[in-house]
C-alpha cells in the first residue's frame, strides 16, 4: 500500500490528555487530522484539547468498561465522522519486584494494558470493515518482546497485546484493516518516571508520535523504536540461553534496581488505585 495523507482523516486517541497520546493528538492534527482524544480524566482531556486547538475534540473514556469506550466511539463519528484511525494509547505500569507487587495493580495492568486494547479493536474495527477500510495503531512496548526485571507483569500485558494483535491481524487480512503495533523503548512519560532506560537512548513523546504518524500514512505491523531493538531481539532468539542471557542483561535495564531509587508512589496511586 502507498502513502496517504492525514488530511481530513478522522482520528481518536485513548488517553490522550498527556504524555505520549498528547503527543500523538497534537502531531496529527498538524498534519490535518481531525482529532479526539478521550480519557478517564475528562478535565485534563478538555483542557488538552482546549490547548491545542485545531478543533480537536476531547471525551471521557474509562477503556476499562465497555459502555464507556462504545459511547466513545459514537460520540466521536457523531461529531467528526466516520473513524479512520483509532490509536489503542492508553496504558499503566507498575515497577518493582513481582513479590511486592499488589493484586489491584496487577489486575489494573491487564484491564488497560490488555483488556483496554482488546475491547478498543473489537469495537472499531469492525465498523472499519464493514467500510471497507481503516487502521487501528496499538502503543504497545519493547517489553512485547523483552521482559525488564522488575517489569513482570506489565511486560506480560504487552507480549498479550501483541500476541492478540498477531492473531486478529491475520483475522482481518484483506479488510481494509490494518493492524499495527508501535513497541518503543523507554519514554520520558510519568509512566516511566524513575526506570532505566538501559543500553538504549531515553525517549521523547515526540519520537513516538512521529513513529506513530508514519505507520498511518504507510502503514506496516510492528515498529521498534529504536529500530535496532528488533534485530538484536531476533538475533539473540537465535543463541544459546546462556549466551543470550549475558546479552540481553547488558541491554535491557534491571528495574528492580531502577525503582529501588525512585518515588513512583504519586504516578502509581493515581495510575493503579
Amino acid at each position: 500500500m502507498g502513502k496517504r495523507q492525514l488530511d481530513g482523516l478522522v482520528i481518536a486517541v485513548t488517553g490522550g490528555a498527556a504524555g505520549i497520546g498528547r503527543q500523538i493528538a497534537e502531531q496529527a492534527a498538524w498534519a490535518g487530522a481531525r482529532v479526539a482524544i478521550g480519557d478517564r480524566n475528562a478535565e485534563a482531556a478538555a483542557a488538552t484539547a482546549s490547548e491545542l486547538g485545531a478543533g480537536m475534540r476531547s471525551y471521557p473514556l474509562d477503556v476499562t468498561d465497555e459502555a464507556s469506550f462504545t459511547t466513545f466511539l459514537d460520540d466521536v463519528e457523531r461529531d467528526l465522522g466516520p473513524l479512520d484511525v483509532l490509536v489503542n494509547n492508553a496504558g499503566v505500569m507498575w515497577v518493582g519486584p513481582f513479590d511486592a507487587e499488589s493484586e489491584t495493580a496487577t489486575e489494573a495492568m491487564f484491564a488497560v494494558n490488555v483488556l483496554g486494547v482488546i475491547r478498543g479493536i473489537r469495537l472499531a474495527a469492525p465498523r472499519m470493515r464493514e467500510r471497507g477500510g481503516g487502521h487501528v495503531v496499538t502503543i504497545a512496548s519493547a517489553a512485547s518482546k523483552l521482559a525488564p526485571p522488575g517489569e513482570a507483569s506489565y511486560a506480560a500485558s504487552k507480549h498479550a497485546v501483541l500476541g492478540y494483535l498477531t492473531g486478529v491481524r491475520e483475522e482481518l487480512r484483506g479488510s481494509g484493516v490494518h493492524i499495527s503495533a508501535i513497541l518503543p523503548g523507554v519514554v520520558d512519560t510519568a509512566l516511566a518516571a524513575g526506570t532505566d532506560t538501559g543500553a538504549a537512548k531515553l525517549l521523547s513523546p515526540d519520537d513516538v508520535a512521529a513513529a506513530v504518524l508514519r505507520v498511518i500514512s504507510a502503514p506496516r505491523f510492528i515498529t521498534t523504536i529504536p529500530s535496532y531493538v528488533g534485530p538484536l531481539v531476533a538475533v539473540s532468539g537465535l543463541l544459546p540461553q546462556g549466551i543470550r542471557d549475558v546479552l540481553l542483561r547488558r541491554a535491557v535495564p534491571d528495574q528492580v534496581a531502577a525503582a529501588a531509587k525512585a518515588d513512583r508512589s504519586g504516578y502509581e496511586k493515581d495510575a493503579l488505585g
